[in-house]
């Protein structure tokens, strides 16, 4: 899968050495992800890390979330993929700046790497600093939930059309996020998806967890994630 991470299958029986190199990269990274949360914070940005498998609609979120609030709160977006910059272009048609960042490869976007992007950010913010960054993940449940970037907050999200086992399948991923976005709810009568376990199952992981089961399609809930956002601003 991923040669930086430590998950490729090659790395399973590997020695003590390749451990402390996986040890060494995951605290190098924790490091620069502390340095960018005080600078975001100093800043007075608040950032928001989205996670999800491929296909569970983060984009689409994304945007939804932009056409309710741009006009209020400034916006800015680092899109991570392994390869294209479709989703950026799809994000800058909204009329806010985004900043694709490619890993050519890796699983996930990495502390420095969002450092880089943030810079290059700052040259279509005209000096402005955005009240709001989000930073959305390369698609995968696995590697992203490891690695701290320097977010306030960590948002997950699992499809319906994902199944209701998701949760326990991904304990990391959900231990590790503030925020279960349960998407696609327009779909729960086309699936085998059962809401309140998937919502029983994250909270035994994480009972702290807050849940918002909704549709960008149909705008079910959309709302309640919004007034979410708004007053996490507000409280940074």
């Amino acid at each position: 899968m991923c040669d930086t991470c430590g998950c490729h299958p090659d790395h399973i029986h590997k020695d003590t050495k390749t451990i402390d190199v996986n040890q060494s990269l995951l605290k190098s990274n924790e490091e620069a992800a502390a340095s960018n949360r005080k600078h975001f914070d100093s800043a007075g940005i608040f950032a928001v890390n989205l996670i999800s498998s491929p296909g569970s609609g983060k984009t689409t979120l994304l945007e939804k979330t932009i056409d309710a609030l741009k006009n209020d709160i400034r916006i800015a977006v680092l899109e991570g993929d392994i390869e294209t910059d479709l989703d950026a272009e799809r994000i800058r048609k909204k009329g806010v700046p985004a900043v694709q960042l490619t890993t050519g490869g890796a699983c996930h976007l990495d502390a420095v790497l969002v450092h880089k992007g943030y810079h290059l950010l700052e040259h279509s913010l005209n000096g402005e600093k955005p009240g709001i960054l989000f930073i959305e993940n390369v698609g995968n449940l696995v590697c992203p939930s490891f690695f701290d970037l320097g977010e306030r907050l960590r948002v997950v999200l699992v499809s319906v059309p994902e199944g209701h086992d998701k949760p326990l399948k991904y304990p990391k991923a959900i231990r590790t996020s503030h925020v279960l976005i349960i998407s696609k709810s327009d779909l729960v009568s086309y699936f085998d998806f059962d809401v309140d376990k998937t919502r029983k199952d994250a909270l035994s992981l994480n009972p702290s967890l807050k849940i918002f089961v909704l549709s960008s399609k149909t705008g079910e809930g959309l709302d309640g994630w919004i007034d979410f956002i708004r007053k996490g601003i507000t409280n940074l």
